[in-house]
């Protein structure tokens, strides 16, 4: 078996594993007719489910190996590299957003997180578009709270309020 091919199937089987386990922890969520708190996280462990068997099915439909009259081609030499600086922002800004998620409070925190998030995935040699970057985090922020609030009657941390 190609290590391309058990690479895959690793993947799969660990996105499975990590999926049934999601899904058997929001089983155990209290809930009542109609949506409710454990509405979106069922919707998402299937989906990651879902995702998981489409990777192991993906991974058995591909083939052994190239034909010996075809030039093989490296696919690992010709991804890019990890950037770890981009990561390791990544994770500050969700440590960040976290600790301060309850004293700032969801609307704020979210949108200068997804702001702040724009900024550091944007490429370094493109010119970064502050406006429509804010308008999208604020927009994004509103319209989440909101839904959380009216349709889904779930409150979010409003934060500021609390001076």
């Amino acid at each position: 078996m190609a290590t391309c091919k058990k690479k895959e199937l690793i993947i799969g089987g660990v996105m499975l594993g990590t999926a049934l386990g999601y899904l058997l922890m929001t089983l155990k969520l209290p809930g009542h007719s109609g949506i409710d708190a454990a509405f979106v996280p069922g919707l998402l462990a299937g989906m990651l489910c879902l995702l998981a068997v489409i990777q192991l099915f993906s991974a058995f439909a591909t083939a052994q190996a190239p034909a010996d009259d075809v030039p093989h081609v490296d696919t690992e030499d010709t991804g890019s590299a990890i950037d770890v600086k981009t990561v390791v922002k990544t994770l500050a800004l969700i440590v960040g957003y976290i600790a301060l998620m309850n004293p700032v409070g969801f609307p704020i925190m979210t949108a200068a997180y997804l702001y702040l998030q724009f900024m550091v995935l944007t490429p370094a040699d493109q010119k970064v578009p502050h406006l429509t970057y804010v308008v999208i985090a604020v927009i994004t922020s509103a319209v989440i709270y909101l839904l959380f609030r009216e349709a889904f009657d779930l409150m979010l941390p409003a934060g500021l309020t609390n001076f």
